[in-house]
């Protein structure tokens, strides 16, 4: 099964501090382990995009959030339970984490996914894993695997066989960041 193997060699590629191409419940992404410094620097250098941008986590539960964020505010958690479609809450004060992924003011970007591959993904490697758009940046994000940049392609370890064939369209999440007490700022739609 492929589906397997992917997940498997994925995995190999992010522990040794690699990166990798995969599907996620949005659009196609880059990712390493987020616990790699280094790892991390790498997939900036990839994108070409500016340090003090930060970039998504993607999580299998919200206890796996709970193990980097240092208070989650109440109202995440009912979020979380009632949204229908892919959304990625910015925390604040994120805790074991690198400086490199963690935004200026100590906020980090997590969505939990609800699509079976990446968040199996994320369940066997026992933490979170960098998601960011699968593009060079300010370019388009691409709809589908077909529309990743050959750039993009060759600066990675490991393309992920699992959906590269999928031709529907799909498009990113919706971003909102919640305040210590739990004020919610929609950022993105």
């Amino acid at each position: 099964m492929m589906y397997n193997r992917d997940i498997q060699e994925a995995i190999k590629v992010l522990k040794s501090g690699g990166i990798i191409l995969y599907p996620s419940d949005t659009i196609w992404g880059i990712g390493c382990d987020c616990s790699n410094a280094d790892a991390i620097r790498k997939v900036y250098e990839i994108k070409k995009r500016a340090d003090e941008k930060s970039m998504i986590l993607l999580a299998d539960s919200i206890q796996m959030v709970e193990r980097y964020v240092e208070v989650i505010p109440e109202i995440a958690y009912q979020i979380v339970e009632f949204s229908t479609s892919p959304l990625t809450i910015i925390y604040p004060r994120a805790k074991l984490l690198p400086k490199n992924l963690v935004a200026q003011d100590g906020s980090i970007a997590i969505r939990i996914s609800n699509e079976e591959f990446s968040n199996e993904l994320v369940f066997r490697h026992r933490k979170p894993i960098v998601s960011t758009s699968a593009n060079i940046s300010g370019e388009k994000a691409p709809d589908c695997f077909i529309d990743i940049s050959e750039e993009i392609k060759n600066s990675v370890d490991y393309i992920v066989g699992y959906q590269q064939n999928d031709l529907s369209k799909s498009k990113p999440s919706g971003i909102i960041k919640l305040g210590p007490t739990g004020e919610v700022k929609v950022i993105r739609e």
